[in-house]
């Protein structure tokens, strides 16, 4: 898919193919960098109190990436999952 395409997919969507993709492929560089974006964009989805729980926490980020896909939290990380999507255009999607 190209960037205008997954511009049209809710967040939910993206984050459920990115993820997918990463576990798939075995990308664990990506799921690490969602882990450490995950506290700025729960702040910039007015979450900060999990802000700072989750910077303390890796299990509780290990979840949240997750269920990263949904909400407010879904919505701050788009720009993420369009990036990596863009970069890995998988056939079987």
């Amino acid at each position: 898919m190209n960037v205008d395409q997954l511009e049209q997919l809710s967040a939910k969507e993206l984050h459920d193919r990115a993820v997918r993709y990463a576990v798939r492929h075995g990308d664990f560089g990506f799921l690490w960098d969602l882990l450490k974006v995950i506290p700025a964009a729960q702040g910039a989805a007015g979450r900060e109190e999990e802000t700072a729980n989750d910077l303390s926490r890796v299990s509780a980020l290990l979840s949240d990436a997750m269920a990263a896909g949904e909400g407010k939290l879904g919505e701050a990380l788009r720009p993420v999952y369009i990036e990596y999507l863009s970069k890995h255009n998988d056939p079987d999607d």
